[in-house]
């Protein structure tokens, strides 16, 4: 009952620092299976001021499209921490989204490369020296005569040819496995977007224009200087490449459709898997395939078990620990992102394997009477 009451004042909080239009937009458990367009081509706008840190354009999905979230410069949440952009990466049939995060050091980004110091891996736009961000001007549009704390290192790019492809494995997507530092980046302390990023987010999706569909990859509105300062944004010079999306069919509906609608915020709020009988008038068949969904239901709830119980340990040590109303916020964030991530693999899992169930047997009606 107390870890109940914990979590009920834990997401009270989350609700009141974030609004209900907010809350949820970030595309964490969104699975697509049709690829994101090609980055595109635009210039960055002047750096506003100290300790900005440049935070890279990303296509994100919303509303049965995919919509550009444009580039822009975010003031650092603490001194040190540097921003690791999000992607898309190939996995189980799907493109998932795996969201961006500030930390001490850069974690693994998907091979993107995004340009202006993030070019695969690691950043090389600046550096954090005595308290202050020192930016690197080879690669970074800064005024030197505000911003003094500017060096320049010429930076060889050794990604040319992935240069505009904005996701990560699949066909023609980026070939980039983490290397050991950046997985201990995501393992160690970090945190998720700030409140400005996330406003910046809700700003571009409610923006028809940028909406690939409409934009045709050259979005209007392409980076801006502030987050969510779009009067004053700068235009795409070109997109990345040709925008050919596939034509819809009832498969990618039903499969975004689902990913979508998840709102699940703990993996307790999710129900436990369970199968459903086989009648192909086989028996062997329908035993073997009642087998394989045991298997699977099993597997999948033991998961769902183990991010439970992980989950239940962070709100404990959150509530011995006193922590403030930032790092819960953060902290349900990261649920609610695990708990959604978990579900959408498990229902791309059993979709696959649905797709593998004998044909159910046809049932024979019985001719009518004829009347006497």
């Amino acid at each position: 009952m107390r870890t109940v009451a914990v979590r009920s004042l834990f997401l009270g909080l989350l609700f009141l620092a974030l609004s209900a239009a907010t809350f949820g937009q970030v595309a964490i458990g969104v699975s697509i299976t049709f690829a994101p367009p090609a980055l595109p081509v635009y210039e960055q706008p002047i750096c506003p001021g100290d300790d900005y840190i440049w935070t890279p354009g990303y296509w994100a999905w919303g509303d049965d499209d995919y919509y550009w979230v444009p580039g822009t410069w975010v003031e650092a949440p603490e001194v040190g921490f540097l921003w690791t952009p999000g992607y898309w990466g190939w996995g189980d049939g799907v493109y998932i989204f795996h969201e961006g995060f500030w930390g001490p050091t850069i974690g693994f980004y998907g091979g993107i490369n995004y340009g202006f110091g993030y070019f695969g891996h690691g950043y090389e736009g600046g550096r954090w020296d005595n308290g202050h961000f020192f930016y690197n001007r080879s690669v970074n549009n800064v005024n030197a005569t505000i911003i003094h704390n500017t060096y320049n290192t010429t930076i060889v790019n050794n990604n040319p040819g992935a240069s505009r492809v904005s996701y990560s494995g699949g066909n023609g997507g980026v070939e980039a496995r983490p290397s050991p530092e950046e997985e201990a980046a995501a393992r160690g302390r970090h945190i998720g977007p700030v409140p400005a990023q996330a406003q910046h987010l809700q700003a571009a999706r409610a923006n028809p224009q940028l909406r690939a569909s409409a934009n045709q990859g050259k979005p209007p509105i392409a980076a801006t200087g502030r987050p969510a300062d779009f009067k004053t944004g700068v235009p795409a010079s070109e997109a990345g490449a040709p925008y050919r999306p596939p034509a819809r069919t009832e498969n990618n509906a039903a499969r975004t459709g689902a990913a979508g609608s998840n709102s699940a915020a703990h993996a307790s709020d999710i129900q436990p898997h369970k199968s459903t009988p086989s009648n192909t008038g086989n028996a062997t068949l329908d035993q073997k395939y009642q087998q394989q969904q045991d298997k699977l239901s099993a597997k999948q709830n033991q998961e769902h078990q183990k991010l439970q119980q992980q989950q239940e340990r962070e709100h404990q040590q959150a509530s011995q620990k006193n922590y403030n109303d930032a790092a819960k916020q953060q902290m349900e964030q990261r649920h609610q992102q695990q708990t959604q991530q978990l579900e959408q693999k498990h229902t791309t899992q059993t979709q696959q394997l649905q797709t593998r169930q004998p044909p159910p047997r046809q049932q024979q009606s019985r001719p009518a009477e004829k009347p006497h």
